[in-house]
């Protein structure tokens, strides 16, 4: 909701292909993804919506 649904597409598409053109492998650059860091890193934490801060995602560039 932070961006909106486009935005949110738009901005992940642009960084995979940035971390697909820099690693030269797709699975490392999904991984490189920061808002896929941010949810496998919390994935096991069940109140991380609650308490997340806005824009959180910025914290895993």
């Amino acid at each position: 909701m932070e961006m909106l649904v486009i935005f949110f597409y738009i901005f992940y598409v642009i960084e995979y292909y940035y971390w697909l053109f820099r690693l030269k492998n797709p699975y490392q650059a999904y991984r490189r993804i920061s808002f896929e860091r941010e949810a496998y890193d919390n994935e096991h934490d069940l109140n991380y919506l609650r308490k997340r801060k806005f824009w959180n995602f910025r914290e895993y560039f």
